[in-house]
Formats: structure tokens, sequence, C-alpha cells
């Protein structure tokens, strides 16, 4: 691969670092699930405010309606996969809400097919059935724990289905909108969802900690600047399903971070069905020239643009 196409993978593998960090973060910050995303968002877009006021205001006039309202579909999105992944975290281990929301390729490749008539291949249908079986035996082994750990894996099921929503709307936009400007518009609607919601629940928006603060901070460049944004930047080279994919990998870092901070243990069912969701998935990408092609593909069609 030459280096234009080797730039975006790279950009993803550090994405995929960053966000493993994000599940250990939320479990050391005492305050609601809500609270928490706010502020992740909100410092995120503080942060990088100068930035786009400096370079990229001037884009907003050229705005397609269309991307106008997918960035702003793809912000509410965001907004409440943090709320519902957040809240699964309160319920079940790092392990098994990592597993489930990041099984992003059914969804991602379910999507693509629906919005945008990506073909599904046999090898896919045979990857995802195996995922299933995978994230089944994850929750059915915390069903057998306790209620309330299967009731974090369902939150943690649709907080999959709602940030791979927002990954597919982005990839859409990002053709013709800068990642500044893209990265802006979203993160900025996703901090407004999330004042009403907190607004409207009668959530405490001060009186925390020093600590608490900090990691809210560290929520906001580690995951976000470092993680999301880096997946941003590549989803104008990359499609949704190959950053889903490599997404998978976060799990691993996840748990072994928990192992350590929480002494969190995994039990047979985690450890098996998390073998099986990766092996699973990771059959859509054994043949890595697929990969190849779909971001030559796009960075051809980058530069006739």
């Amino acid at each position: 691969m030459n280096k234009e196409t080797v730039r975006p993978l790279i950009a993803i593998m550090i994405g995929v670092i960053s966000v493993s960090t994000s599940a250990i973060m939320v479990k050391l910050i005492e305050a609601d699930s809500g609270i928490i995303a706010f502020y992740r968002m909100l410092f995120s877009v503080l942060l990088m405010a100068p930035a786009f006021l400096i370079r990229n205001l001037h884009e907003l006039k050229t705005i397609q309606k269309r991307d106008w309202l997918f960035s702003i579909i793809a912000g509410v999105f965001l907004a409440f996969h943090f709320i519902l992944w957040f809240d699964s975290l309160r319920y079940t281990s790092v392990a098994s809400s990592t597993v489930l929301v990041t099984l992003q390729p059914l969804f991602a490749i379910a999507g693509t097919f629906i919005f945008f008539k990506e073909p599904i291949y046999l090898k896919t249908v045979i990857a995802g059935l195996i995922a299933i079986i995978g994230s089944v035996l994850i929750s059915w082994g915390d069903f057998k724990v306790g209620g309330l750990a299967f009731y974090g894996d369902l939150l943690a099921l649709i907080a999959c289905a709602l940030v791979t929503g927002y990954m597919l709307f982005g990839q859409e936009v990002r053709k013709r909108v800068s990642l500044t400007t893209y990265t802006i518009l979203v993160y900025t609607t996703s901090t407004v969802t999330l004042l009403f919601y907190n607004l409207i629940r009668g959530e405490s928006f001060g009186h925390y900690s020093a600590m608490t603060w900090f990691w809210f901070l560290m929520l906001a460049i580690v995951p976000n600047l470092l993680g999301h944004n880096l997946f941003n930047w590549a989803l104008k080279w990359v499609s949704a399903n190959a950053i889903s994919i490599a997404i998978l990998f976060e799990p691993v870092g996840a748990s072994i971070l928990a192992y350590f901070v929480f002494k969190e243990s995994l039990t047979a069912t985690q450890v098996l069905g998390g073998i099986i969701v990766i092996l699973g998935i990771t059959l859509f990408v054994i043949d890595i020239s697929k990969v190849k092609k779909i971001i030559s593909k796009k960075l051809l069609i980058t530069e006739k643009k």
C-alpha cells in the first residue's frame, strides 16, 4: 500500500487505542450518565472551537441542507449512544459492555445495504451469524449472573445500533465537509441534545470533585479528540464497515485495563463469547485486499473531485 493508503489505517489504529480508555474513565466518574456524556461533548466542542473559528467558519455557508440534516441526526444518535452505553457500564462488566457495543459491523452491514445499496456477500452473512452466537453467549452468561447484568447488555446493544447510525450518516457528510466543520456540527448537536436531556431529568451540572472534572476533561481529549476525530477523518477514505471492524479490538484493551483498575475478572462465557464475536467479525476482513480496494476507490473518487 502507498503512503496515502496507509495513513487512514494508522489513524484508525490510534483511534482504537484511544477509545479503549473510555469505559474505564466512565466507571471512575461519580456522576449520572447523561452528565458524563454532556461534559465529554461540551469540553470537546470548547477545545475544538478556536481552530474551527479561525480556519473553517466560512465553510458553514457552503454546506448543503442534506448535510446539515445528516449532521444533526448523527449528533442526536451520538448523544443517546453515550447515554445508553454509559448506563450499561453501571449494570454489566467492562468486558461485556464493550464487546456488545462494538458489534457495529452487524448494524453497519445492514445499514449500508439498506441506505447505500452496498452488496452483502455470503461470507458477511456467515460472519454475522457467528458474531451473533458469541453475543448470545455473553448475554446468556450475564443473565445467569443476574438480571441487572443482562439489562446492561441490552443497553449496550442499543447503544451499538445508535453509534452505527451516527457513523453511517457521518460517512455520507464527510465526502463533502471538512473534518473540523463536520465534527463541530455533530458534537455541538450532541451537546445541545444532552443539555436538554439533563435539564428535563433535573440533573445537577455542578458540585463535582476536582478529580471528576479531570476525568470529564480526559474523556473529551483522549476518546473524543484522539479517538472519534481520527475515525471521522478516516471516513473520507474508509467505509463505516472497515472502521466498525477495527473498533472490535477495543474490548481487548478495555478488558485488560478493567482487570488492573477494577480487578474485574472474566467468566468463561464472557471469554468464549468475546472470542467468537471477534473471530466472527474478523472473518469479514480476512481478505485484506478488500479493505485496500475500498480505500483505493475512495482515494480515487476524492482525487477526481
